[in-house]
């Protein structure tokens, strides 16, 4: 099912960009990352996962152990990693204000899908990052998918990004040997059509993904927006995982997220082997996402 593959690209991706995010391109374009470094913005070792990582793997963690998809075990899940630490490496560092305010919100007993932000201004990419394993889930709803950003990031525009990066994903699953350009297209036009008659409005903030023109240039903020449109537009301008990851990365500012959104779409187009082993070999703790990967299969085959 190419689990391991999109998961471990996308935790790698991660790693990457974690020791220079914040970073202006101008200073990365001076100074390109080029492997796995350690120290950097967040004092960290090499090979350190963020909360990008931690947080797909508590969705996994969820999945694996309720053999379903339980809203509320999943938002608990997100307390025990920002509370406790849980699913990360060295420590939690460097969550997002969205994503802080609804898990300090959320209390066992609400309703989950109440905690996430709904103002424009909370359109981040907190729950794109962490979104890619229900691309593994063969019948997964676009609603399902939303209810799961929605634990988050509950406005619209960060729900239908979600949706049309799962879309990607899916179509590189089911028919591989399309172009990147195909399964983009592949997906946009779901969107459009699922979701154009009643949100147009929200569409039109697509629409450079849709057009696949970038000709006013490339933000790598952390606008879920301008994440999806980097890390498209890396994916697209390169012909390996290792160039795809890097040219994310070396874009700068929101670095770990645009990389690790990349990746998991490199991991699944070009494979697990095409990952370079010395960075997979960095990570500390790989073999406990890999593990995790194999049972994820288990439970999407047999139960979802």
């Amino acid at each position: 099912m190419k689990i391991k593959d999109g998961i471990v690209g996308l935790a790698v991706g991660d790693a990457l960009g974690v020791p220079v995010e914040f970073s202006k391109r101008s200073s990365l374009e001076a100074n390109p990352v080029t492997g796995m470094r350690s120290g950097g913005t967040w004092k960290k070792a090499a090979g350190t996962w963020s909360d990008d990582n931690s947080m797909f793997l508590a969705t996994m963690g969820s999945i694996v152990n309720k053999k379903a998809i339980d809203y509320a075990d999943i938002m608990q899940e997100f307390c025990e990693w920002y509370f406790n630490d849980k699913y990360s490496q060295n420590g939690t560092f460097d969550t997002g204000i969205t994503t802080t305010i609804a898990i300090e919100s959320y209390k066992p007993g609400m309703n989950p899908l109440e905690c996430g932000g709904t103002g424009e201004r909370e359109n981040g990419n907190g729950s794109l990052m962490r979104i890619l394993p229900l691309a593994f889930i063969k019948d997964i709803s676009f609603e399902t998918i939303e209810d799961i950003s929605s634990l988050t990031h509950a406005h619209k525009r960060s729900r239908i990004a979600c949706v049309l990066y799962i879309q990607i994903a899916k179509s590189m699953l089911k028919n591989p040997d399309l172009s990147i350009r195909q399964h983009i297209q592949n997906a946009s036009l779901e969107i459009i059509d699922y979701y154009g008659e009643s949100y147009q409005d929200e569409l039109k903030h697509f629409q450079r993904i849709f057009d696949d023109d970038y000709s006013d240039g490339i933000s790598s903020k952390g606008y879920v927006i301008t994440t999806l449109e980097a890390a498209i537009y890396c994916l697209k301008n390169t012909t390996n995982y290792r160039d795809a990851v890097l040219k994310a990365v070396n874009l700068g500012e929101d670095t770990d997220t645009v990389a690790a959104v990349c990746g998991g779409l490199a991991g699944i187009y070009y494979g697990y082997e095409d990952i370079p082993v010395d960075w997979i070999s960095e990570i500390d703790q790989i073999q406990s996402i890999i593990d995790l990967c194999e049972n994820y299969e288990v439970v999407c085959y047999e139960y979802l």
